[in-house]
Formats: structure tokens, C-alpha cells, sequence
């Protein structure tokens, strides 16, 4: 049973080989409402996998943090590296 084959539609990203990609995402769903529901999918697993375990850490609290941290660096650095005082010039 753990040897059936799965179409491509239905394997997820990192099930995907390389030479089956144009096809996994000629499948993909690419409306508005589709990406609305993969968002939506997506934030569902990873809530049921890192928050809503019986005992959770503050693993997938702290990814999410981190992930929040990274991305307002990197939308800032343009500013912060404008800012920096430079001694020799």
C-alpha cells in the first residue's frame, strides 16, 4: 500500500522530481481564489504542526518571529546601509 503511485497533481513540492515540474505546475491553481486557499492550507499545516501540538515549545512562535525579524532587515536595508556613518569619506 505505501508503494501506490500518487499522480502529479496531488504530490506536494517537495515530492516533486524535476523532471515532473512543468506538469506539478501546469496542475497548480493560479486564480486569486486558488493561492487564497493555498495560503490558507499552508497556514493550517503549520499551525497544526508547531502550535497546536500536546506539548509544544515555543518552536513555531519563535520561526514565525524570526521569520518577521528577517523580512522588515531586509525591507529596511537599503535605509540602514544609507545610515551608517562613514569614517573616511
Amino acid at each position: 500500500m505505501a508503494d501506490r503511485i500518487v499522480p502529479v497533481a496531488e504530490k506536494r513540492l517537495m515530492d516533486v522530481k524535476l523532471n515532473e515540474m512543468g506538469s506539478w505546475l501546469g496542475r497548480r491553481d493560479f486564480t486569486p481564489n486558488g493561492i487564497a486557499s493555498g495560503i490558507r492550507n499552508a497556514s493550517t499545516r503549520y499551525y497544526n504542526k508547531y502550535i497546536n501540538v500536546k506539548k509544544g515549545g515555543i518552536g513555531g512562535v519563535a520561526m514565525v518571529l524570526t521569520g518577521y525579524v528577517v523580512l522588515s532587515y531586509i525591507w529596511e536595508y537599503d535605509h540602514i546601509k544609507h545610515d551608517r556613518w562613514r569614517k573616511y569619506h
